[in-house]
């Protein structure tokens, strides 16, 4: 759900602050109506600004581009922890997309917005101005992340230059593709396809990551999420996956309520799953067996078959690794890039 913060400045502008409200429906939108809440007309603008920048992924002013630009200019992180941000006339003949474009699809919401409330779209970025290509949109429709975002300035640049963009992907591509994207062809710049960094096919290039990686784990009672997060980390850098590429942690359900896996999951954003030992057991595939977890929990694999489980019967990236009382696995769930 899109958590955003409506901010205006005058009686008109919280009118049209309130249908800005229902058309976002069903955001979870809160109305600051400076110019008519007397609770909030002394507050500090730049701090709740501040606050919105960390807490929201979208904030509206209604009202001048020019106080939005004070206000969010000493906050900004860079395009790829940036909310969205809009602003909206007061007569709400114009939605305007201010910040964060792309990735965090401010573009689009501008068009949504405009659309319910019959006003103009402005949106300038040069791609979507010349309805070109942008990666970084791609990426966000697709639950993709952009690994190196400063990169794409050049798939853009070249994108706009009318130059070739390589593209090499570890998974089936679908529909058609851009014309300026060519696949496994020379290029000196490129986007890569995969949830491990470290193939550099071109002098320039992107890594777009899938959210399809799903983390398998097991604990002794007890373990801290800082020891869960020291090896989970040390795995993923030896596979050369970004935590970004993780979907879904999973585990057997006698871990459900484990402190330390819990908090691990909480703190990276990751929804956390669990299975019962006859379901694990019903898990495709070819497992790393133990007859001391046999014994112990039911089932001969808890990290495996979990981590199978929850990708759907997907591929095991990374089999049974084991340390301190703690066992990962890796599965990678089927996937496909569509264009």
């Amino acid at each position: 759900m899109i958590r955003a913060k409506i901010i205006s400045f005058t009686a008109r502008g919280a009118q049209t602050g309130s249908r800005i409200a229902q058309a976002l429906y069903p955001a979870h939108a809160e109305q600051y109506a400076r110019g008519t809440d007397r609770s909030i007309k002394k507050t500090s603008l730049s701090r709740m600004v501040q606050q919105a920048m960390v807490d929201c992924d979208l904030i509206v002013f209604v009202g001048a581009c020019g106080i939005a630009v004070r206000s969010c200019a000493p906050y900004l992180q860079g395009k790829q922890y940036d909310p969205a941000v809009l602003v909206v006339d007061e007569n709400a003949k114009f939605v305007i997309s201010l910040l964060s474009g792309h990735i965090g699809g401010a573009n689009a919401l501008t068009e949504q917005l405009a659309q319910a409330l019959g006003a103009q779209a402005v949106i300038t970025t040069a791609t979507d101005g010349r309805n070109a290509f942008a990666v970084d949109t791609w990426a966000q429709q697709n639950d993709c992340t952009v690994h190196e975002v400063p990169r794409i300035k050049h798939i853009s640049g070249a994108i706009l230059a009318g130059d070739p963009v390589g593209l090499h992907s570890d998974f089936p591509l679908e529909g058609e593709l851009p014309k300026e994207i060519r696949v496994n062809e020379p290029a000196t710049c490129g986007i890569v396809l995969s949830v491990r960094t470290q193939l550099q096919p071109f002098a320039h290039t992107l890594h777009v990551i899938p959210r399809v990686v799903h983390l398998g784990i097991g604990c002794r009672r007890g373990t801290s999420a800082e020891q869960i997060e020291a090896f989970i980390t040390e795995i993923l850098a030896e596979e050369h996956i970004p935590f970004s590429a993780i979907r879904r942690v999973a585990s057997i359900d006698l871990k459900q309520d484990e402190l330390g896996l819990c908090m691990f999951c909480k703190q990276h954003n990751l929804p956390f799953v669990t299975y019962s030992a006859p379901a694990l057991a019903q898990a495709p595939g070819s497992f790393t067996t133990s007859n001391f977890v046999q014994k112990t929990v039911g089932v001969d694999n808890v990290c495996e078959r979990s981590a199978v489980l929850s990708s759907c019967g997907g591929t095991i990236l990374r089999k049974k690794t084991a340390r301190d009382g703690m066992t990962a696995a890796l599965a990678i769930e089927d996937w496909r890039a569509h264009f």
